[in-house]
């Protein structure tokens, strides 16, 4: 049994027309097959910007709103977002369970390892992964960090050199868009997938709002998915639609990405 959680918050992006992200994420849960949809009542507001991030008490209760959607289902989760700060509860509720043995696959053009002392623009949605791991927001921080043992970055091509810098420190295995199918090797579950779909080629897939070039064709990283073993749960994430002629292409790649998950 799978359930699709729609989580349509877009307070983590820092531009001007990220609400778009919340018209990706209901439209994105539409078109996935599951047996059960939920879409989280999170705020509409823009919130108050504090300790270095924009927005930072809507994203507190947007947290918190997602934490007791999550406690309400026994299925199997894809969580659907809104920006990638949708995965915070998911990764999170995964990592209580599994515990050590949990293998998040970060497949994402950016590796999102900011803090609030080196993102001036405060956007969380680029610290995320860095919260997961014990370093962020208090407030988002999670009780029981992921260590950097049990985290792969894959896809990642736009990082700063403060992320470089600390992925190296820690020793956070990351695999560019050239070796990316290096992520199965001796990848083990259980496996939690995040997808930010900035990871695709942008000239391939354009319902974007942070378009790297040298991106993963769609259909190369839909194979890769669909290779993977063991999962048990995932998240598509930062789908910005345009209003454009091609947003009907980019939401069956969606559909046919989510179909691949092998749940």
């Amino acid at each position: 049994m799978t359930t699709v959680l729609c989580v349509p918050q877009w307070q983590g992006s820092g531009l001007g027309d990220s609400p778009r992200l919340a018209v990706g994420a209901l439209r994105s849960a539409e078109v996935l097959v599951a047996d059960a949809r939920v879409t989280v009542p999170v705020l509409d507001t823009g919130g108050k910007p504090e300790a270095g991030v924009r927005g930072l008490d809507v994203l507190v209760e947007n947290l918190r709103l997602t934490r007791e959607a999550l406690a309400g289902i026994d299925d199997v989760v894809i969580t659907v977002g809104g920006d990638c700060g949708v995965d915070l509860a998911p990764i999170a509720a995964a990592r209580d369970r599994y515990g050590d043995r949990l293998t998040v696959l970060w497949i994402d053009a950016h590796p999102d390892l900011y803090t609030p002392q080196t993102l001036p623009s405060g956007s969380f949605h680029a610290m995320v992964l860095r919260t997961l791991l014990g370093e962020g927001p208090a407030p988002l921080v999670p009780e029981r960090p992921l260590v950097p043992e049990q985290v792969i970055i894959a896809g990642e091509r736009a990082g700063s050199e403060t992320e470089h810098e600390y992925l190296k420190k820690v020793g956070i295995r990351r695999y560019g868009v050239a070796d990316l199918d290096k992520v199965l090797d001796g990848l083990t579950g259980p496996v939690y997938v995040h997808i930010d779909l900035d990871v695709l080629e942008p000239t391939e897939f354009g319902s974007l709002g942070y378009p790297e070039p040298d991106g993963v064709p769609p259909q190369r990283l839909i194979d890769l998915v669909a290779r993977l073993d063991n999962v048990v749960g995932a998240a598509i994430t930062e789908h910005m639609p345009t209003g454009g002629p091609a947003d009907a292409a980019d939401t069956d790649v969606i559909r046919r990405l989510g179909a691949a998950l092998p749940l």
